[in-house]
C-alpha cells in the first residue's frame, strides 16, 4: 500500500500470477514445516534422555511462540481497521518517539512533494546526513503515502497508526519471536556449560570422602580452605564486605572448596552421610528445572514491554536508562549470592570448633532476601527478559530505521549500551544462574521435581511388594478361617492399584517424601 504512493506495483491478488503466488506460498509453508521437525526433533532428544524439565521448557518456549504468532495474526487482520481510527492531529504530535521531519531538519513542514525535491534535488537533508536523511525522507513519503490515499478521517484528525507502522509493529513482534528462541538456547548453553566445568570437582569428592575418615584430618574451622577463602579483614564491616562480595562474583564465582563444602553440607542434612550421590548431576538438573521459569514471558514482564514503548519519547532518555536497570540488578542478585557463601563461611568460623575433614554448612532460608530463594530466580528471570528484548529493540530499529536513524544519535552511546546488553546476557547466563542453581540448594528445602522420577520408581516397587504380601496374606487368611473378607480387609480386587488414580496417588507420596525429612534415605542414594 505505501509503494503505490511511491508509483510502484500496487497489484491485488486477483491480478497477480498464480504461479507466483504458490511459490512464494510453498517457500513459506517449507520453512513452518522445517522449523516444527526442528523443534520436534529436540522435543525427541530430550525425550529420549528423560531431560524432561527442558522437555517442559521447549513445550513452554513453543506456548510463547503461539501467543507471538496470534499477536501477530491479530495485526494482520486489524489493520485496516485500526487504520481507519482517527484521532485530533495535535493528539498526535505528542510523545513520539523521534522528532518529525521538518523539526528534525529545521525547515517547512514535510509534504510528498517537499520530500521528493529534497531527496532529489539534495537540499539541506544531503548537507545535514547524505544518505541516511534521504532514507528518512524516503520513509516519510510512503507514510504521508499511506496515511493520505483511501483514509477516512476528516480534516485535522490523523490514523491512529499507519498501516506502515502496524507493518513495522508486525515486524518487531517477528523479532521479538526470533530472538526470544535465540536467547533462551544462548542461555541454556551458557550455564550448562558452566556447571560442567563442575564435574572435575565432584569426582574429587571421592578423595575427600576418604579422607574424613582420617584422624589426622582434625582442624579448627578456621584452618579449612572453605573458612579461609572468605575470612579476611575485609569482611569484618558491613561496606567492605559487599564490596569484597560484589567483585568476587567477576573472578572464580564458585571455587573448588566452595562446591565441595556445599556438596558436604547438601548431602548431610537431605540424605545419608557418606551416600553415593553425583551433586553435579543434580545441580545441572536444577539448572533445567530453573531454565523452565525464565523461558517463559508472564504478564507482568509483557507489562514492562507496554512500558517501555509508551515511555521511550524523544528527549526523556528512556531507553539509555533503561537499560543500565537488568545490570545493575544482576550484579545486586550476584552479589547477593556470594554474601551467601562468605556468610555460611563466616558462621563456620564463628563457632571455633574442631571439624574432620569438610566443616558442615548451616542450610536456612534465612540467608536470602525475605527468607524467600525463589525471589532470586524472578530477578533473574526479570533480567535476562528485559536484557533480550532490549537487544531485540536495537536490531529491529537498525533493520527499520538504519544505524544513524534519531534511534542512534550518539553512536559511541549506542555502542555503548549494546555492549552492557551482551555483558548482562553473558554474567546472567554463565555465571549467576549456575550460582543461583549451586547456592540455592542450601535452603530449607530440596526441589521435588530432581528426584520424582527416581522416587516414584522406588514407591512403585515398594507398592508391588506390599501388594504381593497383601494377596499372600489374604489368600492364608481365607483358607486358614474359611470365611468371607470382612469389610475392613482388602481383598486382591480392592488392593490398590498402579493404574489410574493409584499413580496420582503415589506421585503425590513422590512429592511429599522429597520435601519431608528423609526416614527413607536409601531410596535416594545413588548406586
Amino acid at each position: 500500500m505505501a509503494g503505490g504512493g511511491e508509483g510502484g506495483d500496487s497489484r491485488q491478488l486477483d491480478l497477480t500470477p498464480t504461479w507466483a503466488v504458490a511459490a512464494v506460498c510453498a517457500i513459506i509453508v517449507i520453512i513452518s514445516i522445517l522449523l516444527e521437525k526442528i523443534i520436534h526433533k529436540f522435543a525427541k532428544v530430550f525425550e529420549e534422555r528423560k531431560k524432561h524439565a527442558l522437555l517442559e521448557a521447549l513445550e513452554k518456549i513453543k506456548a510463547e511462540l503461539m501467543v507471538l504468532g496470534f499477536i501477530s495474526l491479530l495485526l494482520t487482520f486489524g489493520q485496516n481497521y485500526i487504520s481507519k481510527m482517527c484521532i485530533p492531529a495535535k493528539y498526535a504530535r505528542t510523545m513520539l518517539p523521534c522528532l518529525p521531519l521538518e523539526e528534525r531538519h529545521g525547515g517547512a513542514p514535510a509534504t510528498e512533494h517537499g520530500a521528493q525535491t529534497e531527496e532529489g534535488g539534495g537540499g539541506g537533508g544531503e548537507a545535514e546526513g547524505g544518505g541516511h536523511h534521504r532514507r528518512l525522507l524516503s520513509y516519510e513519503r510512503r507514510f504521508l503515502a499511506a496515511e493520505g490515499g483511501g483514509q477516512s478521517c476528516n480534516p485535522g484528525y490523523t490514523p491512529l497508526i499507519s498501516v506502515s507502522g502496524l507493518h513495522q509493529l508486525h515486524i518487531f513482534i517477528f523479532f521479538l519471536a526470533v530472538f526470544h528462541v535465540i536467547y533462551s538456547a544462548i542461555t541454556m548453553t551458557l550455564g550448562r556449560a558452566k556447571i560442567r566445568g563442575w564435574k572435575e570437582w565432584e569426582e574429587d569428592h571421592i578423595v575427600d570422602q576418604d579422607a574424613l575418615n582420617d584422624p589426622r584430618r582434625f582442624r579448627l574451622t578456621h584452618e579449612t580452605s572453605f573458612v579461609r577463602d572468605h575470612n579476611s579483614i575485609w569482611t569484618k564491616t558491613p561496606v567492605s564486605f559487599y564490596f569484597v562480595c560484589f567483585f568476587r562474583q567477576f573472578f572464580r564465582s564458585v571455587r573448588r572448596a566452595d562446591y565441595l563444602t556445599m556438596r558436604h553440607g547438601f548431602v548431610t542434612v537431605h540424605l545419608a552421610p557418606g551416600s553415593k550421590f553425583d551433586f553435579q548431576k543434580y545441580i545441572k538438573r536444577s539448572l533445567e528445572d530453573d531454565f523452565k521459569v525464565v523461558v517463559g514471558i508472564s504478564p507482568l514482564l509483557w507489562g514492562s514491554v507496554v512500558l517501555f514503548l509508551l515511555v521511550n519519547v524523544h528527549g526523556w532518555h528512556a531507553a539509555f536508562w533503561v537499560s543500565f536497570l537488568p545490570l545493575v540488578v544482576i550484579l545486586a542478585v550476584g552479589t547477593k549470592l556470594q554474601a551467601i557463601i562468605t556468610r555460611m563461611a563466616l558462621d563456620i568460623s564463628e563457632r571455633h570448633a574442631v571439624v574432620q575433614g569438610i566443616p558442615l554448612v548451616q542450610v536456612s532460608d534465612k540467608y536470602f532476601w525475605f527468607a524467600w530463594p525463589q525471589l532470586v530466580l524472578y530477578l533473574i528471570h526479570y533480567v535476562l527478559f528485559q536484557n533480550a528484548f532490549e537487544l531485540t529493540y536495537f536490531w529491529w530499529t537498525w533493520y527499520e530505521f538504519g544505524w544513524a536513524s534519531c534511534f542512534y544519535e550518539d553512536d559511541s552511546l549506542m555502542i555503548f549500551r549494546v555492549a552492557l546488553g551482551l555483558g548482562a546476557q553473558v554474567v546472567c547466563s554463565y555465571v549467576t544462574l549456575p550460582l543461583y542453581a549451586l547456592v540455592t540448594q542450601m535452603g530449607s528445602t530440596m526441589k521435588k521435581s530432581i528426584f520424582d522420577e527416581q522416587t516414584s520408581k522406588a514407591l512403585k516397587q515398594w507398592h508391588k511388594n506390599a501388594l504381593k504380601k497383601k494377596v499372600s496374606k489374604g489368600r492364608t487368611e481365607t483358607r486358614t478361617l474359611g470365611e468371607a473378607v470382612g469389610p475392613g480387609d482388602h481383598s486382591p480386587e480392592q488392593s490398590p492399584r498402579s493404574t489410574g488414580a493409584g499413580e496420582t496417588e503415589m506421585a503425590e507420596q513422590s512429592a511429599t517424601i522429597v520435601t519431608t525429612p528423609y526416614d527413607n534415605r536409601d531410596l535416594l542414594s545413588e548406586p
